[in-house]
């Protein structure tokens, strides 16, 4: 008689579900989000001050069919879709949003916090302080890696391990091969 482990199931299930998460997305959040903002620049600056996007995008989004897509052509299809079929529902369900987020403006709530893309965001306050480079990004991380690597490797170290003093660190010019 087999066995059922369920928690390799459930590992099974989570990578499933991670890889689906990472090789598609739902059209349908974007054209969310445009709208949104669209709707957001007609109203008053102290009204919107008040509303959070994340709460009128989440309202809209349960009242909206999802469009997902895995590749190009199928984005473009359900771009295409959202922008024709849907716009009317698209706009209906965001001014909805906005009108239900207004009127519960004292509510407290505790946003969702996904450790995932947290950590991205932290690893690259991290490499800022490591590499001394505040305008760093991750559209120029790759070049600012790449001249820091060439750097050290002739010597001229233009970073510094964090909780290590300039003493404790290995001269170059001192120790030349």
């Amino acid at each position: 008689m087999p066995i059922f482990d369920s928690s390799s199931n459930s590992s099974i299930q989570n990578s499933k579900q991670n890889l689906f998460a990472k090789s598609s997305r739902n059209v349908m959040e974007v054209l969310v989000a445009e709208e949104m903002e669209k709707q957001f620049q007609s109203l008053p600056t102290k009204t919107v001050k008040y509303i959070k996007a994340s709460e009128v995008i989440a309202y809209a989004l349960n009242r909206l069919p999802a469009l997902y897509a895995t590749s190009k052509r199928g984005w473009q299809r359900q771009w295409h879709r959202g922008k024709t079929e849907m716009y009317e529902k698209i706009t209906t369900a965001v001014r909805q949003g906005i009108i239900a987020v207004q009127q519960d403006p004292l509510r407290a709530n505790d946003p969702l916090i996904f450790a995932e893309e947290n950590a991205a965001s932290v690893a690259l306050q991290g490499l800022k302080v490591l590499l001394q480079c505040e305008d760093l990004s991750w559209e120029n991380l790759t070049v600012v890696v790449e001249q820091t690597l060439i750097n050290t490797s002739t010597g001229k170290i233009t970073w510094r391990q964090s909780g290590r003093s300039q003493k404790e660190i290995f001269d170059w010019e001192k120790h030349q091969i």
